[in-house]
C-alpha cells in the first residue's frame, strides 16, 4: 500500500478526529477560562467600535484586549438576568419567596446566634464611648444592664424580622441580587450551565467524532478525482463548520416536538425539561436564592441603607427598655449626647448581629428545600420556548464564534492532512 493510498484511507479518520476536537474545544470555550486571559493592544478599543456588533461582543475586544474568556463567565450578568426573568420571577415577589423560607425558623436561628454575639456588646460599646462612666459603675449594675439587653433580644428580633418581612418588596431587588451574585461568582454560572446541559454537551462531543467520520467518506473519491489539496482543506473546513452548527442545532431545535414519520423530534435539551427543572431548581435554591444571599443583599445591596435604618430604628427603643427606670439618671450621669451615642452604636452593631447568622451554610441548606420544590414546579411548567431560553440565550450571540472556530480548525486539519499525504 503506497503513501497516497494510506492518505486516502485515513481521510475519514482525520475528519473524525477533527469533529471530536472541534466540539470538545467548542465546549471548552463555553466555560474556560473563568477570568479573561489575554493582553491589551493599544488602539484596539477604538478600532473595534467600527467593527460589526458581533465582533464587538467578542470577550476582551471592547476593552482593547486580545484573548479569551469563557462565554458563560463573560456573560454572567446576562445569565443572571435570564435566570430571573425566565425562572426565579415565577417564584413570586421577594416577600413571597421569603415566606417560603420559613420565617419562624429564620427568627429562631437569628435569636440563637445573636445571643452569643450580643453578649458583652454593651460592655464594649459603653467602654468605648464613655470609659470613665463604665468603670465607675458597680459590677452588679453593669451585669444587670447587660442582662436586660439580653432579655430584650427576643422582642427586638421579632420586631426586626417582622419589619423586614413586611417591607421586603421595597428592601430587596431579587434581579439585582442574582445578577450581582453571579457576576461576583462566575463559576456559579458555569456550574448551572454545565449541570443542566452536561448530557447534551457530552453528546455534542461524541456526535462530532461520528459525524466527522461519516462526512469524511465522500472526500476520498473527491480527492482521488480532483487531485488537489484544496479538496481536503475546503472539505475539512466545511465539516468543522457544519459539525459545530449541527451539534448546537440538535441540542436546541426544534423547540416544539415535531413528527417525522414515526419519530418524535425535539431539541435534546428540551426533551429533558422535567429532569432539568429539578437540577436547575436545586442549584438556584442552594447557590443563588437563599437566606445567605438575601441577608447579604439586604445589608450590602443598593437598598441596604433602608435595611440598616429599619434595624437601627427597631433597636433604639430596646436599649431604652434595657436601661429601664434608671434611664433618666444614666442620661444625666453620662450626658444626653453620650447616651444617644451609646444607643446609636448598639443599634448599628445590631445590623451585624441580625444578618451574620444568615451566613450559616448548613442552615441555608436546610432552608433551601422549599425554594427547590417550588422552583422545580415552576420551571417544569415553562413553555418550551421560554425553557429553551434558560440555556440558549446566554450563548446565542456567541454561537457564530463556536461555528467559525470549527471551520478554522477544519482548515488547519485539512492543511495538515494534505501536507502529510500530498496528492
Amino acid at each position: 500500500m503506497d503513501w497516497k493510498t494510506i492518505g486516502l484511507i485515513t481521510t475519514p479518520v482525520f475528519t473524525a478526529v477533527l469533529g471530536y476536537i472541534t466540539n470538545w474545544t467548542g465546549v471548552w470555550m463555553i466555560f474556560k477560562p473563568v477570568k479573561f486571559a489575554g493582553f491589551r493592544v493599544p488602539g484596539l478599543a477604538t478600532l473595534v467600535r467600527l467593527a460589526p456588533r458581533k465582533v464587538q461582543q467578542v470577550p476582551g475586544f471592547m476593552h482593547g484586549a486580545v484573548g479569551w474568556q469563557g462565554i458563560i463567565p463573560s456573560r454572567a450578568a446576562k445569565m443572571g438576568s435570564i435566570a430571573v426573568d425566565k425562572g426565579i420571577a415565577k417564584l413570586g415577589t421577594p416577600r413571597q419567596i421569603y415566606e417560603q423560607l420559613d420565617p419562624q425558623r429564620i427568627r429562631d436561628h437569628i435569636l440563637g446566634q445573636a445571643r452569643e454575639d450580643i453578649d458583652g456588646a454593651l460592655d464594649r460599646i459603653v467602654a468605648r464611648e464613655h470609659p470613665q462612666f463604665w468603670r465607675d459603675l458597680p459590677p452588679q449594675l453593669r451585669e444587670a444592664l447587660n442582662r436586660r439587653v439580653q432579655q430584650q433580644l427576643p422582642d427586638v428580633v421579632d420586631t426586626i424580622t417582622d419589619e423586614i418581612r413586611r417591607n421586603l418588596d421595597q428592601l430587596l431587588d431579587v434581579k439585582m441580587m442574582v445578577i450581582r451574585h453571579i457576576e461576583e461568582n462566575p463559576e456559579i454560572a458555569n456550574t448551572i450551565f454545565y449541570e443542566i446541559g452536561k448530557k447534551e454537551l457530552r453528546f455534542m462531543i461524541r456526535f462530532g467524532a461520528a459525524f466527522g467520520f461519516v462526512a469524511g467518506l465522500p472526500l476520498i473519491p473527491l480527492t482521488e478525482l480532483l487531485h488537489s489539496p484544496l479538496v481536503l482543506i475546503l472539505g475539512s473546513a466545511v465539516i468543522g463548520y457544519v459539525t459545530n452548527w449541527l451539534g448546537i442545532w440538535m441540542i436546541f431545535e426544534p423547540i416544539k416536538p415535531r413528527k417525522l414519520w414515526r419519530f418524535r423530534i425535539q431539541g435534546l435539551f428540551l426533551k429533558r425539561q422535567e429532569e432539568v427543572a429539578k437540577i436547575y431548581a436545586a442549584l438556584i435554591a442552594e447557590e443563588v436564592v437563599n437566606v445567605r444571599n438575601i441577608g447579604d443583599e439586604l445589608v450590602r445591596g443598593p437598598r441596604s441603607d433602608r435595611t440598616r435604618q429599619l434595624i437601627e430604628t427597631a433597636m433604639r427603643p430596646a436599649v431604652d427598655r434595657a436601661v429601664g427606670p434608671v434611664q433618666p439618671a444614666v442620661r444625666v450621669a453620662v450626658g444626653a449626647e453620650e447616651y444617644d451615642a451609646v444607643r446609636e452604636s448598639l443599634a448599628q452593631e445590631a445590623v451585624g448581629y441580625t444578618t451574620k447568622p444568615l451566613q450559616d451554610r448548613e442552615f441555608n441548606r436546610e432552608q433551601s428545600e422549599e425554594i427547590r420544590q417550588l422552583a422545580t414546579e415552576r420551571i417544569a411548567e415553562l413553555p418550551p420556548d421560554e425553557f429553551s431560553e434558560l440555556l440558549r440565550s446566554v450563548i446565542h450571540q456567541d454561537e457564530w464564534l463556536l461555528i467559525a472556530h470549527g471551520g478554522a480548525l477544519g482548515i488547519l486539519s485539512g492543511a495538515l492532512h494534505a501536507t502529510l499525504f500530498p496528492t
